[in-house]
């Protein structure tokens, strides 16, 4: 019997935090960058991860002493993915150095009535920053 009573609760909590208020409807920003340059690669689940691993390469064979890879959500795991291949392909030349945090991203709530007035909120999600660098470069004399 409680035990029926605390799914029903959790039941009702969450269909509470998933139902949007039907009076407003949400236009999420994009993302605060952290960093600009050349050397810097945000991961996305829409680019193509075969594109993405040939950028990083080009970077480290131009002689890019590190690349920064920076990765939200659910690309998160896509982005751990590039950095182990990397290293892999680089083998013994790399290293890994990775920071995991969350990010506070802001959704505008547009009123779809005339006497109501724009909102935002603020929602909270998982990042992940990988600094790839160079310990030795290929082909040197060590």
């Amino acid at each position: 019997m409680a035990d029926e009573n605390i799914t029903e609760k959790k039941q009702e909590t969450k269909n509470t935090e998933r139902f949007s208020n039907k009076n407003y409807a949400i236009k999420k920003r994009l993302p605060v960058r952290p960093i600009e340059g050349s050397n810097v690669i945000f991961v996305t689940k829409k680019t193509n991860f075969k594109a993405q691993l040939d950028k990083c390469c080009d970077l480290l064979t131009k002689g890019e002493k590190e690349i920064i890879l920076h990765g939200l959500g659910a690309a998160i795991q896509r982005c751990c993915n590039l950095a182990l291949q990397l290293e892999t392909l680089f083998s013994g030349t790399c290293q890994i150095e990775v920071n995991t945090g969350t990010v506070d991203l802001v959704d505008d709530l547009e009123p779809l009535m005339d006497d109501l007035d724009f909102g935002a909120q603020v929602r909270h999600s998982s990042s992940i920053h990988i600094r790839i660098f160079r310990t030795a470069m290929l082909g040197s004399n060590q």
